[in-house]
């Protein structure tokens, strides 16, 4: 196959997850809507999110225990998974309560566990020099794709159904795109077979396991900065005097698409300099962001914009390095199968921080409710570093052929 037709599939592809992955984050772009009309404590409004991300765990774990990433065709997978998100997203309007929404939105999670992994185990198939990058900008499409519905619900003050319904559709096209334009590339993983042991196997490699800490360590932070950020942002104007304002929803759309580029440039940098050196700068920056954020509510709009936008792109610019790690160090026949469990332990994690964060913001208020959060990537840095070491301090990007991102 040529480059142009790696270049192609990537491009489609990369297209095609702006649309698969946007019922993720459909009911956080409506939860102030929602709240309202079900009547909601902060605390139960939050269980919309918590419970997508306890459903992808459910699902990763399934995946991983099953090997279903690396036994299926991933092409097919992602097509079926897509058509199950679309209609866990639509059960969300037959519901009425927190429960039932939280069960909706689990199930639509579960599914969702068999779009992402399955992408990038495909995408790799494409590429073996400058894979940081592809998958950078494929992961990008991704980060991009979580911030849609925030921006379908700042076009005019949409319904909340609106919402959902057009994120549902979305997926689905991207789901049927993929099936039918999409092809797996001539660097195919080798096969698989059904072991459930397997999965205890790749937790024994010391390089696998310190790549999967620095993940947990990222993941501790993103999601909950993700989920919280455009009520923080909305609290800030109305200290300004702007309650009320769209300015947020689309600080936050574009906290989103910076991310997305981040996620690109960070593979670029992650092919250049090394995959744990770049993590530890983005880490860096991302903690700094978290811990001082907060102090900026009351200081000039342009400010407080400019230091969201900087911890968008920090927060997530370090996310492509960890599954090019764990694809670089993990058994080659086994790949799908390593991003999913690492992704299963992340997104596990995701629940507690973004339950930690409204609590503390009852408890000292936004100006602090954010810098509990900074601990997650300094710990994180302390595993890179450590990483570095087992490596041999090289540069991995020619390694970084070995695996997907």
């Amino acid at each position: 196959m040529s480059r142009p037709d790696a270049r192609r599939n990537l491009l489609i592809l990369a297209g095609t997850l702006l649309l698969l992955k946007s019922t993720w984050f459909s009911a956080t772009a409506v939860i102030p809507q929602v709240r309202q009309e079900w009547q909601l404590t902060p605390d139960l409004a939050a269980w919309l999110t918590i419970s997508v991300q306890w459903g992808f765990v459910a699902g990763a774990v399934l995946s991983a225990v099953f090997v279903v990433s690396d036994a299926l065709p991933p092409i097919r997978l992602i097509f079926l998974s897509s058509i199950g998100a679309a209609v866990a997203n639509l059960a969300l309007l037959l519901t009425h309560d927190a429960l039932t929404g939280s069960l909706a939105r689990f199930a639509t999670g579960l599914f969702i566990a068999g779009v992402y992994p399955p992408s990038l185990k495909l995408i790799s198939t494409w590429y073996r020099d400058g894979r940081g990058a592809a998958m950078g900008l494929l992961v990008g499409a991704l980060t991009v794709s979580s911030g849609v519905p925030h921006l379908i619900n700042g076009l005019g003050g949409l319904n909340w159904r609106t919402v959902i319904v057009a994120t549902s559709v979305l997926t689905l096209a991207g789901g049927l795109v993929t099936l039918t334009v999409v092809k797996e590339g001539p660097y195919p993983f080798p096969a698989a077979v059904l072991d459930p042991r397997q999965a205890r196997r790749i937790l024994r490699d010391r390089g696998t396991r310190l790549a999967m800490v620095g993940y947990l360590c990222h993941m501790w932070e993103l999601y909950a900065m993700w989920t919280w950020f455009l009520l923080f942002f909305s609290a800030a104007l109305r200290l300004h005097g702007m309650d009320g304002s769209l300015l947020g929803v689309y600080v936050t759309f574009a906290v989103f698409v910076i991310g997305g580029v981040a996620n690109y440039t960070g593979g670029v940098l992650g092919d250049r300099f090394g995959r744990e050196r770049t993590a530890i700068v983005m880490m860096g920056a991302s903690a700094a962001c978290a811990a001082f954020i907060g102090l900026l509510m009351g200081a000039p709009l342009w400010l407080l914009i400019l230091v969201s936008l900087v911890w968008g792109y920090a927060v997530v610019g370090d996310s492509v390095q960890f599954s090019a790690l764990v694809t670089e160090l993990a058994d080659q026949s086994y790949v799908g199968t390593a991003l999913t469990l690492q992704m299963a332990f992340g997104f596990l994690l995701t629940g507690a921080t973004i339950w930690l964060v409204p609590a503390a913001e009852q408890a000292v208020g936004w100006r602090w409710a954010f810098a509990v959060l900074a601990v997650g990537p300094l710990v994180g840095i302390l595993a890179m570093r450590r990483l570095l070491r087992v490596r041999g301090e090289r540069v991995p990007a020619s390694a970084g052929a070995a695996g997907t991102s």
